[in-house]
């Protein structure tokens, strides 16, 4: 696992000082102090320099933050972080640093090293040990847990903007992001678990063995993933957020006409086969702005763009696989998609049956 993040820190140093690479190598410069004090303590180094033993905890309980953050540079508009998420960020190594005090100064070296040893520890200075493995453990469970669900929220939103203003949100929309955060969550469960059972002198048939190894595939994922993921430009993270709720600026006369526009849009010049058509090419297109067209959209057609936009070329996949015998790739690219599963996704959704399912069902019927 360290030599994939040390070259991923290499690849990342190439590439331009933008704020999501820089966040990233913030990112896996913590991964690999976290891992290079787990090699320290497992390996037995730690008997060559036992004061070091516990160095990498208040580094481990910045894991969650940074990931927040690189997905916070990779998919927000605003170009900074609240700084109350930063104080808070920062609270959970100061936390873990003051309940580590009285391990660092009132356990000397040579009896931390004793305390490796059933046979030669202090049950005193045992119960300073497992008390600082134990809580600087939850700081970072409380932390980790707390820093996931901001950054799955965050991708949440990014998702619902981008079919606010795009037709295909696939490549902008970083959908193996919350799949991979689900199981960085699980990896650094199952390790505050382990880590904490063995602390406590417990162990099970797995230890050692299956965690390293799930942690490795996560870790491979992400590395792969991360490094894979264009910049996005500022037109696809949408709109900075604000606190003041949207208010309908537009008459119902005013909507309807809008809408009159984006029916004809779609019916007679069939907007929708475009592929990759956006809100910015609908608004040219017919001739009002992208801020009257959502307004009328989500308050007077009570849908978003991307929906919109599909639910012409679902109904058009319809017919083509009603009256052709089309392969379904194709029939997906002709009505406006540019990815199979995309329209799948999307057809299933809007149609409840897969295209291919459809497509029996219709001949069925027909018999």
């Amino acid at each position: 696992m360290m030599g994939m993040t040390i070259l991923a820190l290499l690849d990342v140093f190439k590439r331009p000082n933008e704020r999501q690479n820089v966040f990233l190598k913030g990112l896996l410069l913590l991964l690999l102090m976290h891992l290079a004090g787990e090699l320290f303590i497992y390996s037995g180094a730690y008997v060559y320099a036992p004061a070091l033993a516990g160095a990498q905890l208040p580094f481990r309980v910045l894991l969650g933050p940074a990931l927040y953050f690189y997905a916070h540079a990779t998919m927000s508009p605003d170009h900074a972080v609240d700084k109350k998420v930063w104080a808070l960020a920062l609270s959970g190594p100061i936390i873990v640093v003051l309940a580590m005090l009285p391990f660092i100064f009132m356990i000397t070296p040579a009896e931390k090293l004793a305390l490796a040893n059933p046979t030669t520890r202090d049950p005193e200075l045992w119960k300073i040990a497992v008390f600082t493995c134990l809580f600087t453990t939850f700081v970072f469970i409380l932390f980790t847990a707390l820093f996931l669900v901001m950054a799955l929220k965050l991708h949440n939103t990014h998702r619902q903007q981008l079919m606010e203003r795009f037709s295909e949100i696939e490549q902008r929309s970083l959908g193996w992001f919350s799949t991979v955060l689900i199981f960085w969550g699980v990896a650094w469960l199952m390790y505050a678990i382990e880590f904490s059972l063995g602390a406590l002198g417990w162990f099970w048939f797995g230890s050692g063995a299956v965690l390293p190894v799930f942690e490795a595939i996560v870790l491979a994922v992400f590395i792969q993933r991360a490094l894979g993921q264009k910049v996005l430009n500022e037109s696809e993270k949408g709109l900075p957020q604000t606190s003041q709720k949207r208010v309908a600026l537009l008459s119902t006369e005013k909507m309807q006409l809008i809408a009159s526009k984006l029916e004809r849009a779609m019916v007679d010049d069939k907007l929708y086969l475009q592929d990759n058509l956006s809100l910015n090419k609908l608004s040219e297109s017919i001739s009002e702005t992208e801020n009257h067209i959502s307004e009328t959209l989500s308050q007077f057609l009570h849908t978003k763009f991307f929906q919109f936009v599909n639910s012409f070329r679902v109904e058009e996949a319809k017919k083509a696989l009603q009256e052709s015998d089309k392969l379904v790739t194709n029939i997906a690219f002709d009505v406006g998609f540019n990815s199979k599963s995309t329209f799948n996704t999307a057809f299933k959704k809007m149609v409840g049956h897969s295209p291919s399912a459809y497509r029996n069902l219709s001949l069925e019927n027909k018999d």
